[in-house]
Formats: C-alpha cells, sequence, structure tokens
C-alpha cells in the first residue's frame, strides 16, 4: 500500500562546497533511501535547500571582503549544480533567501509569539568590545563545559556533539579579533526547552528506544537527562530574518530556528510548483517525516525543531532521524579550512561520468554506527575489484554473449535444470532482503546484498560455461542465457537507488527503459518473466572503467600538497616580546628537576599532570605536552623547571611551576635539556 514520505536532507552552508563528509553523512543516504520509495510506489516530497543565515556565512564575507549575500549566491548556486551533476533527487531544492522562506519563518515566530510560547529576557551575552558586536555561534570559541574540547564554537562542540550557549564556555576568545569578550546587557527572545521536558522525555526515550540509532538515541537521552534550558530563538546581528515584533531592530532569528524551518518553505515552494497541498507533507497524521542529518545536527532535529513543532501545534513529528557519524580522510579529520577534502565539484570534473564510483565507495564506508575513513587506495579498490570485476564483468558478458549467439534478442528458454530454478528463486528473494535493510537505515548492508545478487550472476555463468556448452548443446545454452537475463534485469532495478547512472545505462543497455517493460520492484519478487524470450537488447558498452594507479596517485598529492601548506602557515613567527631588564631576568628562578609521575588529565587532550622533584621540594605542575609525549616518555625525564612563577589553579588542579620547552627543526616539541654533569639545583647567570 504507498505511503506520504517527507524527507528532508540537512540544510548545507553556503559559505563553500559540497565535500565527501556532507555526501556519506547526509545526502547519499537520503537520496538512496527516496529512490528505493519511489520505485516502491510511495509519494515522496524530498526536500532540501541552502541554508544562508548561518554566522559562517558572515565570517566568510569577512574574511573575503564582500557582502554575506556575494557569499550565498556563489555558493549556493555551485552547490545546487554539484548536487544535480551527482544525481541527488531533490523534489525542490531552495534556499533560505528565499521570500517564501523570509514569509514562513517570520509567520512560524509570530504564531509562537503570539500564543506566548516564548521567554523575554534581558542578560548578558558576550560582546567583543573590538569589533564592536555581540558574538554568537561561530563568532566565539572556547573550551567545551561537558567534554574540555578547547576549540569548541559557541553554539555546539563538534567533538562531542553538545550543544550549549557561548556564555557556557570556558575561556571564549573572539574568532574575529581573538580578543577575550566582555559581557553586554542585550534583550531576546527564548524557547523554554525545559516546558517540553516531559512531552520529550515520553516522545523519545519510551516511543523511540527501539527504532531509532544507538548514536541518535544516546545523545538526546544524555540532553535530556542533563536538564533542558531555554534557548535563545533571537540574536544581534545584521544578517539574517528581521524579528519580527516591535521592540526588536538590530536582530534576527537564530540560525537554528529559522534553517529547519526552511524543509517547510522549501515544501511549500515545490507544493505551489506541481499543483499539491504542501499541508499533506507536514501536518497529515499518515504522512512519515524522515530527517537524514550528521550527528552535529541530532540535537537540533531531535530535541529543538520537535518542541517547535509541538508548540505551534498542528505539525507531525519525525518519524526517525537516522544521522550518521563523521568520515575522515586519509586518516585525518575533514577540514575545509585546512582544504583537507574531496570537493564534489572537483570530483565530478577529475572524475567524468564516475558519480556512482564514488556513491558506491561512499556507501561501501559509510560512518552509519561510526566515524569512518575515506581512502583513495580503497575507493580504487572498491572500483576495481567490485564495480568492475564483479558488476560489471557480469553485465559485459551477458550482453557479449546474447548479441553472438542471438544477435541481441533474448532466446527462449527450454527445460529449466535444478540450478535454473533455485537461480531463479534467489533472484525473487533479493527485493525483500535489500527493503529490509534500507527501511533499517543500513545502507551499507544494503548495498552489499546489491553486489551478492551480481555475484550470484557470476556464479552462475561460470557454473553453467555456456561459451563450452554452446559447442555440445545450442538448447541448454538458450536456458543459461535466458536466466542470465532474468538476473540483469533484476540488477538494472534493484541498482537504481544506489548506482542511478548505472541504472539507466543498463536499462538503456537492455533496451528496458520504457513501458510497458520497465520494471517496479516489486516486479522481481512477482513476476516469473522479467526480460521476455523475443525481445531485443542493444549492444555492450562498459558499466565501468579501471582506475589507474596515476590517477589516484595524481589526489594523493594534492593531499600531500595541502598538508605541507597547512603545515608552513601554522609555522608562525611570533613578535619579539617587551624588552625587559637584566633585573627582571635575575628574579626567575630556573632550576633541575626529575619527573617523578605523570598522568593525564580528565577531559583535556592537551594536559599532563606531573609530579617533579625540583631539588628543594616535590611539587604539582600542570603541562600542556600531553599531545607529544606518553606518561611513560616522560617519568624520569631530567627538566628544566620554573620554580618561582606564581601558582594557578587549571581544572581544578594548583599548578606550582612550568616546565620549560622548545621546538626542534621538525617543529616536534622537546625539552630543554639541562646539562646534568655541569649543572646544579640551580642554574648560573652570567
Amino acid at each position: 500500500m504507498s505511503k506520504r514520505y517527507t524527507i528532508t536532507a540537512a540544510l548545507p552552508y553556503t559559505n563553500g562546497p559540497i565535500h565527501i563528509g556532507h555526501l556519506a553523512g547526509v545526502y547519499v543516504p537520503a537520496d538512496i533511501y527516496s529512490r528505493y520509495l519511489r520505485l516502491t510506489g510511495n509519494d515522496v516530497a524530498f526536500i532540501c535547500g541552502s541554508d544562508e543565515h548561518g554566522v559562517p556565512i558572515t565570517i566568510k564575507a569577512k574574511n573575503e571582503g564582500v557582502s554575506p549575500q556575494d557569499v550565498v549566491d556563489k555558493y549556493h548556486a555551485i552547490i545546487k549544480k554539484s548536487f544535480e551533476e551527482f544525481g541527488i533527487s531533490f523534489d525542490n531544492y531552495s534556499r533560505t533567501s528565499a521570500k517564501i522562506h523570509h514569509e514562513t519563518a517570520s509567520e512560524f515566530f509570530k504564531e509562537l509569539y503570539d500564543k506566548g510560547e516564548f521567554i523575554e529576557e534581558t542578560n548578558e551575552q558576550l560582546y567583543d568590545e573590538k569589533a564592536n558586536q555581540f558574538l554568537a555561534d561561530r563568532f566565539v570559541i572556547g573550551t567545551c563545559p561537558k567534554c574540555g574540547n578547547e576549540e569548541s564554537y559557541g553554539d555546539q562542540c563538534e567533538k562531542c556533539g553538545t550543544s550549549h550557549n557561548a556564555t557556557d564556555l570556558i575561556n571564549p576568545k573572539s574568532a574575529i579579533t581573538g580578543n577575550a569578550p566582555t559581557l553586554k546587557q542585550t534583550k531576546h527572545w527564548f524557547l523554554p526547552l525545559d516546558k517540553h521536558e516531559a512531552f520529550l522525555r515520553e516522545w523519545i526515550l519510551d516511543g523511540h528506544k527501539s527504532d531509532w540509532k544507538p548514536n541518535v538515541y544516546g545523545q538526546v537521552k544524555s540532553w535530556i537527562d542533563d536538564g533542558l534550558r531555554p534557548r535563545a530563538v533571537t540574536r544581534d546581528l545584521d544578517w539574517g530574518i528581521p524579528v519580527p515584533v516591535e521592540g526588536a531592530e538590530g536582530k534576527v532569528l537564530y540560525v537554528w530556528f529559522d534553517a529547519p524551518i526552511g524543509y517547510i518553505s522549501s515544501t511549500k515552494e515545490w507544493a505551489k510548483q506541481v499543483g499539491k497541498d504542501w499541508e499533506l507533507y507536514w501536518k497529515d497524521k499518515d504522512t512519515k517525516l524522515i530527517h537524514f542529518i550528521g550527528k552535529d545536527n541530532i540535537v537540533f532535529h531531535c530535541i529543538i525543531f520537535p518542541a517547535m513543532l509541538k508548540a505551534e501545534g498542528s505539525y507531525i513529528l519525525p518519524e526517525n532521524v537516522p544521522a550518521n557519524e563523521f568520515l575522515n580522510l586519509e586518516g585525518n579529520k575533514l577540514s575545509t579550512s585546512k582544504n583537507w577534502a574531496v570537493w564534489l565539484p572537483d570530483y565530478l570534473i577529475e572524475f567524468p561520468n564516475q558519480q556512482d564510483v564514488l556513491r558506491y565507495a561512499l556507501t561501501a564506508n559509510a560512518p552509519e554506527a561510526k566515524d569512518n575513513d575515506f581512502t583513495w587506495k580503497d575507493f580504487q579498490a572498491r572500483n576495481n575489484n567490485e564495480l568492475v570485476a564483479i558488476f560489471g564483468n557480469f553485465i559485459n558478458r551477458v550482453v557479449v554473449l546474447t548479441n553472438k549467439y542471438y544477435q541481441g534478442i533474448v532466446p527462449a528458454p527450454n527445460a529449466f535444470s535444478k540450478i535454473d530454478l533455485e537461480t531463479l528463486d534467489e533472484v525473487k528473494a533479493f527485493p525483500n532482503i535489500i527493503s529490509g535493510s534500507i527501511e533499517r537505515y543500513r545502507f551499507r548492508e544494503a548495498q552489499m546484498e546489491l553486489m551478492n545478487l551480481a555475484r550470484l550472476g557470476n556464479k552462475y555463468l561460470a557454473d553453467e560455461e555456456p561459451w563450452k556448452v554452446i559447442k555440445v548443446d545450442e538448447a541448454r545454452v538458450q536456458t543459461i542465457m535466458y536466466v542470465a537475463l532474468q538476473i540483469a534485469s533484476a540488477l538494472a532495478t534493484l541498482s537504481e537507488p544506489f548506482l542511478p547512472f548505472t541504472s539507466s545505462k543498463l536499462r538503456n543497455m537492455l533496451n528496458i527503459s520504457f513501458e510497458p517493460i520497465k520494471m517496479s520492484w516489486s516486479d522481481i519478487t512477482s513476476k516469473n518473466i522479467l526480460i521476455p524470450a523475443g525481445h531485443q537488447i542493444g549492444e555492450a558498452e562498459l558499466l565501468f572503467s579501471k582506475i589507474e594507479d596515476d590517477t589516484i596517485q595524481k589526489q594523493l598529492d594534492k593531499l600531500i600538497a595541502s598538508k605541507k601548506a597547512n603545515e608552513a602557515a601554522s609555522k608562525i613567527v611570533e613578535p619579539q616580546k617587551d624588552t625587559i631588564t637584566f633585573d627582571d631576568f635575575t628574579k626567575l628562578d630556573i632550576r633541575v628537576g626529575t619527573i617523578l609521575e605523570a598522568e593525564k588529565m580528565p577531559k583535556a587532550k592537551k594536559l599532563f599532570v606531573l609530579k617533579v622533584d625540583t631539588g628543594i621540594d616535590v611539587r604539582t605542575i600542570v603541562s600542556g605536552i600531553a599531545e607529544s609525549f606518553t606518561p611513560e616518555e616522560v617519568i624520569g625525564k631530567k627538566v628544566t623547571v620554573l620554580v618561582n612563577l606564581a601558582p594557578r589553579e587549571l581544572r581544578g588542579v594548583e599548578s606550582q611551576g612550568m616546565i620549560l620547552m622548545t621546538e626542534n627543526q621538525e617543529g616536534k616539541l622537546v625539552f630543554v635539556n639541562p646539562d646534568d654533569s655541569n649543572t646544579t639545583n640551580g642554574l648560573q647567570i652570567s
């Protein structure tokens, strides 16, 4: 029975192109799911659009010396074109700068405002005196109060996924000037998430414990268990949707509030174009709403957006939010600022007509349950050893032999052997097997089953050897080729969600692109004949081509060049500090000490807590060397210690001195080693 689905894919920021991390985390799985639902006869609205009001856009504009509108216009066009060329089958791709979105977001805010769903508060927010502006989101960086990540943003920590307010950060710094911000009073409106805590606990923790992915459920449970707090829905900024109430001059809707409403406005835009009722896709209880996102958006889509929808009162809530983890590249975290990425526009140019190879590699290594790693060697192996050697090889043999023996006409079968019937029965089972995996959002598993169907075809041909049997039993070969063509026809349909360009090419090759021989997903299970005897197929074409080592090496060389450029850029020579006198220098009490104990400080990736024998006492010193050494490496090490530095508390531990360090020519952190044979407890100053 046909069902109605609204499928959303996270709105990408228009501050740069799409890269493989975005594709693997959100857009490829969402596209597989949407294509599958259409093939199985469902009513689908697959919705997305550009998120154009985020702080990263204003930062990008400042860096490039242009307006935010210039930035979003540039990257919206690039992103939309890339998605189209890559085959992401959105029913509508909109943008949050569109008039319909501004109207929809403003109306949504006004509806909640009129119902008294917001709290109005005047409180202190971080403010950059030098930049003369308030700091929110990505304008501020500091230490995450949850996990200790020292590079957390003001709205979210990308390491642990926790969302927070900018004022929650420890040791915040302005991303604009680098200065420590001050606190300044300002008025804002807040969504009281604590008001909806009981509802969210019942809806999520009781209602979705068994069907939501463990990573999603676990993060949401942790957030709710910590206690929900009011969340600002407005901010002081000159880029965004103006807050549509009196007394809100100079304020815009917070991007996390306006962005998810972009799904609704994009659906409205699409419905108007095709003559449908948009409300059926957002307000009909029989519609299933599915959000595809990355793990950094879990809280927004599972707690905040549902709270907004619930507060409004007329919208459906998401059935599922199948968030993926992160994809790394060649062992390192993807980084747009460091150009450590595989950009989709570049891939489309450098690997023409090979969209499906990247889709296949990303799905085969999708970060569905944990962070995974993309490597160019694995990409090459997936193509050469699987797509070319298994899928492509089977199709090529079937089509070549059919043209060679029967001039491209599907032969009429004779008596079926036991292996023929067993093989045809196995083919019929694959749609349900693949469906079972897709409907549980296990796309890696589903794609593997698709390849198992191609393996079945290869095994069948290898076992039956029609190229040998043709010499002694032509009637038997007719049946063999008929069965092989049924497998090829099944592959043409079942591959469509995963390999849409390949599916189209194979359908053309088999001449089953048009009615009445265009198969649905269920036909493969229910029909005994997928491609009938007497049907004329086309000539053989290679579905996939081998990727050579030199092609892969070029990609690796690009990454090596990026790494070297990043290393060179990071070696900043600090300017000379203010001049001191000889008397200032003589105040330093520098001694040789021995490290007796060393342990990592909890939730701090850079810090060791050391016990150091200075010759005058044994004292505790907190040192930021944990990324360069293990505890075992430093125990027993003789070190140079500044012993008369005023004690300072770091993460609750009083540090009573400083270990002197420097860098060698390779940029590696090393100790300032004392000369044991010529040194006493105190270093001589001359």
